[in-house]
């Protein structure tokens, strides 16, 4: 499974021509002050046939009828924002990780400087 982080602003630029009904993307769709930018994003993928996994604040309507999959987690501040979204975020790594088969306890290429004392 590959995978990028690209700025909402980026996507346009190449990522883009990735997408097909197999690509998985995740939205972080919290941010209000950009929120019109990702809606069209959202959009532009859901158009691709793209597969939506969003992030969303609690009673968003306009994503959530867009997205295949939404996760809903508190309105905050922005600021406060990655504190919130990075618990959701985490899981959905994990529950991918087991659904490959992948050992979650005993991560493969872990710097020694981390597992050892």
């Amino acid at each position: 499974m590959r995978y990028s982080y690209y700025y909402i602003t980026l996507i346009d630029d190449g990522p883009i021509a990735l997408i097909d009904e197999e690509m998985p993307v995740v939205f972080l769709a919290t941010n209000q002050s950009a929120y019109e930018k990702i809606v069209s994003n959202v959009q532009e993928v859901k158009a691709r046939k793209g597969k939506i996994i969003a992030v969303v604040n609690k009673g968003d309507k306009q994503i959530r009828n867009l997205a295949d999959h939404v996760i809903e987690v508190p309105e905050t501040e922005e600021i406060l924002t990655p504190l919130v979204t990075i618990v959701p975020l985490q899981l959905l790594a994990y529950h991918i990780a087991i659904f490959r088969g992948c050992n979650v306890d005993q991560p493969r290429n872990l710097a020694k400087s981390v597992t050892v004392e």
